[in-house]
């Protein structure tokens, strides 16, 4: 009976501690023509459940989603995994087809709401868009993204396309994507960014 109990409140114990993230974002986190278990939502999950609560890492990335795209989704999707935090990593698609940045900015506090709304904590990861969409437009998009953090006291993680973009033999082809070989650093990296919050609010 004493061995039942003990059992029992550990599974109690790792219920209460297991945590989910989901990640919404696009091909740059949804393993763009790689095996998704090479992308780097996949591999940040031994690495948060070793320093933190997070021990399932849901990748809801679809490859050409927009802001708009995924706010359809969102809401199956919080009610299918129920996260504890949730990582948004959108806009580059946006800003690829020239979308003004009110809209993306509306679209971007829309996914917030309704991820807290839920019961989710949510991190914002900066996205940033090449310089030759005109130096007016890409800053304009570059600044929702601190502007958001600030306003809704959320958590604002850096791009981790700058360091993957100066590294030779990291991108692909098309001069948009990281390689399966950037993963693992892009994993690191997003892990040593986001673990401070978890642990933080956790």
């Amino acid at each position: 009976m004493f061995r039942i109990l003990s059992f029992c409140l550990l599974m109690m114990s790792f219920s209460v501690s297991s945590q989910t993230l989901l990640v919404l974002g696009d091909s740059l986190s949804a393993g763009y023509q790689m095996a998704i278990e090479k992308s780097w939502p996949t591999l940040i999950e031994p690495k948060l459940a070793q320093s933190s609560d997070i021990t399932r890492v849901v990748n809801a990335s679809i490859s050409g989603d927009t802001t708009g795209n995924s706010l359809d989704r969102l809401p199956q999707l919080l009610e299918q995994h129920q996260p504890e935090w949730v990582l948004i990593e959108l806009g580059a698609n946006d800003g690829l087809r020239g979308f003004p940045p009110k809209q993306i900015r509306q679209n971007l506090t829309k996914l917030i709401n309704l991820s807290q709304e839920s019961g989710a904590q949510v991190a914002l990861m900066q996205i940033q868009i090449p310089p030759n969409y005109g130096q007016r437009y890409s800053k304009a998009f570059a600044d929702i993204y601190p502007a958001l953090s600030k306003e809704m006291q959320i958590p604002l993680l850096p791009f981790f396309m700058e360091k993957v973009v100066l590294t030779d033999g990291w991108m692909m082809s098309d001069g948009l994507h990281p390689k399966p070989v950037a993963q693992p650093w892009i994993a690191e990296y997003v892990t040593e960014n986001l673990l401070p919050h978890l642990n933080e609010q956790g």
